[in-house]
This record gives structure tokens, C-alpha cells and sequence, in this order.
């Protein structure tokens, strides 16, 4: 395949936002680094999910999309992201990070008028709910009152391609309602939220729990993961993936709205790593030939970074609620660890096979 090269620093962009998320991310941890700018480590969360994710799922669309317009919001949030980085203009990153947002909204509503499904409409809100959160962080708000507005973008948009891909085994009517009655809860706990804070985060702990038990028991991935190599090992992050959500469910519904403390980093761990991050390694031998043109290689060595970053994580969230700040610490830096040894171990082979 062919490497789109114009394509490239835009997926640079992410990366490097990413590292610098992850960085900010050890700083919080309690790992002495230098800060690099003053507020990269208040920075954390931003630069995950509006900066990283949103410019590299803003991309992923426009790349499906084939026109050229659509490339402003990958372009517009990279942009701010770095912006936010490295400590450039303080207001200048969110706004260009607010207006990648509304850019994927608009590109939501072109594929909804080209194609009105309920993955779509689904895919479609998730992009919404990343204009809200953005739009809540721009005008200052603090970031517990809306980062779960921040996961639902990453929640939605998982649950609407795995809807798509759910049409490969025809869904029973019974399903079909089934799932839309967990995301219809989930979005409602969304609503609450602004209002009512703690009850919406135990609704939206509802909802989570029943999409995760949802896509345990009927995704494709069930089907899948009898199968070999990639095929499987992608259904094996999807299902430990679902596992997560539903433990970050069970944490809202619980414990509702707090607004720091380790309940507080157990749940949107649970969701951001736990959930999000597995599926970046199930998707990635996907996107990133999708994105870029080329192709990549399964190798069964692809599960060791999946086990150490499970792994890590029992052990971060297990330090967090036992209060052992060494298993917190060391749990996080293995879990950055985890995620770059992947995208080490897909680089190379890129690249070999590209020089081949």
C-alpha cells in the first residue's frame, strides 16, 4: 500500500500529543520530571482526550470520509493540542480544540444526511458529547463536573462501530432494543449531569454497566475470538475491554459524583485505559493502515503489551483504593510503558515491510 504522507503529520500530531499527555500523566503520578511548561501536568486529562483522541478519531473519520474539508478537525484539534502542549497561548488550544469538535459535528451531520442509522446517529453523538465537554473546559468549568461528557465521546463512538459491525450477524429485534435502551439511560445520565452532578453520574454508571454487559453477550467479537491471529487477538481486547467499562459502571453507580480521590481515578481509569486503550490495540493493526497506507503484520507478541497493561492497571486502581501510593505510582508508569512497547512493536514492522 501506498503511505499518504499528507496524512502523516496529522497523525504525528497525535503522537506527539500523546507523549505529552503521558508525561503530564507521571508528573500527577508523583514521578520527579521536569514539568517541560507550567501547566502541562494540570494538563493531563485535555490533552488525552480532546487533544490525542480527538484528533486521531476526528482523522480516522475524515480519511473515511475522502473529502478534503473534513481534514479541518483533525487539523484545528492537533493543532490547539500542541498548542496546549507545550504551553503556547493559553487560550488559543482549547479554542482550536473546541472548533476541531464543532468541524466533527458538522461532519457527523453530512454522513447523517447521507446515511441515517443507528450506528451513525450513535457515532454521531459521541461527537456532540466532545463539543460539550470542550465547550464546558473553554468556558472554565472544572474538569470532574464534565469529563464524563469527555468519555461518553470515546464511549459512543467504540458503541456505534461495534453496532455497524453487528450487522455482519443480524441482530434480533430484541437485541436491536436492547441496545438502545442502555444508551438511551446512558445519554440520559449525561442530560442529569449538568443539573443534578451526582445522580447523573450514578445513571450514567447504569448505563455503562449495561452496555458493557451488552456487548459481552452479543458482539461479533464473542464470534471471533474462536477464530486465530488478528482476528483474535483484536476480539480478546474487545471483550477485556467491555470488562472494564462495566467495572467503571459499577464504581458511578456506587459511589456517584466525586470530584477527586482514588474512587474518583478508579472510574476514569477503568474507563480511559482499562476500556479506551484496549480497544486503541485492538483497532490500531486497523486504523493505522487505514490512515496511512501501509500494512501491518500481526505477531503473536502483540499480547504482551495487552497483559501488561491489564496487569498494571489492577495493580494502579489496587494502589489507588488500598491507599498504597508506590503500587499507584509504578502501576502508571508500566501502563505508559504497556501502550508505547505496542506502538513500538507496530512500528518496526512497518517499516521493514516498507523498506522491503
Amino acid at each position: 500500500m501506498k503511505i499518504n504522507l499528507y496524512r502523516l503529520p496529522l497523525m504525528l500530531f497525535a503522537l506527539v500529543i500523546l507523549t505529552a499527555a503521558a508525561w503530564a500523566g507521571l508528573i500527577r503520578l508523583g514521578w520527579r520530571l521536569p514539568a517541560l511548561q507550567p501547566t502541562l501536568a494540570l494538563n493531563h486529562g485535555p490533552l488525552m482526550v480532546a487533544g490525542f483522541f480527538g484528533t486521531l478519531i476526528s482523522l480516522e473519520r475524515a480519511v473515511a470520509m475522502g473529502k478534503r474539508w473534513t481534514y479541518l478537525s483533525p487539523l484545528m484539534s492537533g493543532l490547539g493540542g500542541l498548542l496546549v502542549a507545550f504551553g503556547v497561548n493559553g487560550f488559543a488550544g482549547p479554542v482550536l480544540i473546541t472548533l476541531g469538535s464543532v468541524w466533527l459535528v458538522l461532519i457527523f451531520v453530512v454522513v447523517l444526511q447521507q446515511h441515517w442509522a443507528g450506528y451513525t446517529v450513535v457515532m454521531a453523538g459521541g461527537a456532540l458529547a466532545l463539543f460539550v465537554g470542550n465547550l464546558l473546559w473553554l468556558l472554565g468549568w472544572p474538569v470532574h463536573q464534565f469529563v464524563l461528557w469527555w468519555a461518553a465521546f470515546l464511549i459512543l463512538t467504540i458503541a456505534g462501530e461495534r453496532l455497524e459491525l453487528s450487522r455482519m450477524v443480524q441482530l434480533s429485534r430484541r437485541r436491536q432494543i436492547g441496545f438502545t435502551a442502555v444508551i438511551l439511560i446512558y445519554v440520559a445520565g449525561l442530560l442529569v449531569l449538568l443539573p443534578a452532578w451526582d445522580l447523573g453520574v450514578r445513571i450514567t454508571g447504569v448505563g455503562m454497566i449495561g452496555l458493557a454487559l451488552w456487548l459481552l453477550l452479543y458482539d461479533i467479537a464473542r464470534r471471533t475470538v474462536k477464530q486465530t491471529g488478528l482476528t483474535r487477538f483484536i476480539a480478546v481486547c474487545l471483550l477485556s475491554g467491555y470488562v472494564w467499562l462495566g467495572v467503571s459502571g459499577v464504581v458511578g453507580l456506587f459511589y456517584g459524583g466525586l470530584q477527586a480521590g482514588p474512587i474518583y481515578d478508579t472510574m476514569l481509569h477503568a474507563i480511559f485505559l482499562g476500556f479506551v486503550f484496549v480497544m486503541v490495540f485492538g483497532h490500531a493493526p486497523i486504523i493505522f493502515p487505514a490512515v496511512l497506507g501501509f500494512d501491518i503484520d500481526y505477531k503473536s507478541y502483540f499480547y504482551f503489551p495487552l497483559i501488561l497493561l491489564h496487569s498494571s492497571l489492577i495493580l494502579r486502581l489496587g494502589g489507588e483504593m488500598l491507599g498504597w501510593g508506590w503500587a499507584r505510582a509504578w502501576g502508571g508508569l508500566i501502563n505508559e510503558i504497556a501502550v508505547l512497547l505496542y506502538l513500538g512493536m507496530i512500528a518496526p514492522i512497518t517499516i521493514v515491510r516498507k523498506a522491503g
